[in-house]
């Protein structure tokens, strides 16, 4: 065991999935003698040379195009875009080739690529480069979405990525670079199973990536008022471990979603569809949202005010378990009152 930063654990990841096999190839802006922007490959071109840590145009359709490329000769390379933002002139690549090629030659062809893409605000940063596009590719067939909330995580999860055959999209929240924590680096990771990080029994909150570490927060201040809130971080965001939400809000009755975002057709809005429809009579409160604002990204001295705080989650589990907040007051005292279909009914209409 090890104590590393998030970003750490990624730059120990890429080395030893580096060292395990030749094939393994790094691309991107500015990743070889610079490190990286967030120095993430700091140090990995001098180790394993410019052959395998390649320095690219600034031209992200042209990194993914030759990464397909490379793919489909027997290599499996990583492609670091440098910001989120910065990941759409690649849209065309990544939506119509490499999502769909294994499709198109009927298995024939394997595309074993991972896309790193530093995702999320938080660090003062302008539009393009605090963005969450994560929605755009988990609604694209033929891609793994995956995130990270801890240096384990991305340690565990970023190694399951690169030894994966299918392409993978892995989100990287940026400003969790810094944070510190304990990593095994024995330890294996499920790409397509969510994490209950703190049991509860009377609402079920679901975050992934940045969001995880807030939602925890807003699970420790209210156990101070008596709410016993049960968290869990996604990680695969597609495909979605069903099984685990569906456990989850049965045992509970409420269900909140937060990520960083826009709400209108984002990933919370999946997860409360599928979770309504497959949990409709267990749930004794309507499913609640808390997201980012439905806005291009603010200026940075604005985002404390876009992006989801504890403020913001605890308000919305007010408003699931029946308490004044700051949209309506008291719907009803779901907690000690009636939690039966019929009740819900009458109160939400």
């Amino acid at each position: 065991m090890s104590t590393m930063t998030m970003a750490g654990a990624l730059n120990a990841a890429l080395a030893a999935e580096m060292d395990r096999d030749e094939k393994t190839v790094l691309m991107g802006e500015d990743i070889g003698a610079l490190g990286g922007v967030f120095r993430v490959t700091d140090g990995l071109q001098a180790r394993f040379g410019k052959h395998r840590v390649m320095d690219t145009p600034l031209a992200e359709s042209g990194i993914v195009g030759t990464a397909i490329g490379l793919a489909m000769r027997g290599f499996r390379p990583v492609v670091e875009v440098q910001f989120d933002g910065f990941v759409y002139p690649a849209f065309d690549q990544i939506v119509s080739n490499l999502a769909k090629l294994h499709y198109r030659t009927r298995g024939a062809v394997s595309l074993p690529v991972t896309i790193r893409i530093p995702f999320g605000g938080g660090i003062g940063s302008p539009e393009h480069h605090s963005e969450s596009p994560e929605a755009y590719f988990a609604h694209t067939a033929g891609l793994r979405v995956v995130s990270a909330s801890t240096p384990q995580e991305a340690y565990s999860t970023l190694r399951a990525a690169i030894a994966c055959d299918d392409p993978v999209v892995f989100l990287e929240p940026k400003r969790r670079y810094w944070g510190k924590g304990e990593v095994d680096p024995d330890r294996d990771a499920d790409l397509t199973r969510a994490a209950v990080v703190r049991p509860g029994t009377d609402a079920t909150v679901v975050a992934y990536g940045p969001l995880v570490a807030t939602a925890r927060d807003a699970a420790t201040a209210a156990e101070d008022e008596g709410i016993d809130l049960e968290v869990i971080d996604l990680r695969s965001l597609y495909p979605l471990d069903l099984a685990t939400l569906e456990a989850s809000v049965r045992k509970t009755g409420r269900l909140l979603v937060t990520h960083e975002a826009a709400e209108f057709g984002g990933l919370g809005a999946e997860i409360v569809a599928v979770l309504t429809t497959r949990c409709f009579y267990s749930l004794q409160a309507p499913p609640e949202r808390v997201t980012g604002f439905d806005i291009p990204y603010p200026p940075a001295r604005l985002e404390d005010h876009h992006l989801p705080d504890l403020d913001r989650i605890l308000d919305a589990v007010d408003r699931l378990v029946g308490r004044d907040n700051s949209q309506t007051g008291s719907r009803f005292d779901a907690l000690a009152g009636p939690s039966t279909t019929s009740s819900l009914i009458g109160a939400a209409s």
